[in-house]
């Protein structure tokens, strides 16, 4: 058996909760039509800082409309094959209800950043580039 003989899909799988389908990266022989782990920490860094965001929007009267990110990830590997993230950027596309509180729904992305216990549990930068648009303005 060698590195190329074995299959890299995976199946995560949780009791009361929808499989997810995931491979390697296709740079290492995976298939690139499913999730791979680098995909799945860049997923939960994002969704428990949008949760999290939310939740302070919220607690500011703050109404959010529409909320995307396109998180990306800056990688270093080893001369070894071994690696780690350097540092991950949160892109947050946000539009709310009102143009008074933009300065206000910017400067939530710092505390929820505070708050995310995935962000608070990595050994690399969280930075965030955040827009914010409101629907009257």
């Amino acid at each position: 058996m060698d590195y190329r003989s074995y299959d890299r899909d995976f199946v995560v799988s949780i009791a009361n909760k929808a499989p997810i389908a995931g491979s390697s990266d296709s740079a290492f022989l995976g298939d690139k039509t499913k999730y791979n782990p680098e995909d799945l920490l860049l997923s939960s860094i994002s969704s428990c800082h949008m949760l999290w965001y939310l939740h302070l929007c919220s607690k500011h009267d703050i109404v959010v409309m529409e909320y995307s990110d396109d998180a990306t990830g800056v990688m270093i590997e080893n001369v070894d094959g071994s690696g780690q993230f350097k540092e991950v950027t949160l892109n947050p596309q946000v539009l709310i209800s009102n143009k008074e509180q933009i300065d206000l729904a910017n400067s939530l992305h710092q505390e929820a950043n505070k708050m995310c216990f995935i962000a608070n549990s990595l050994n690399f930068p969280v930075k965030h580039e955040a827009t914010c648009k409101a629907v009257n303005g």
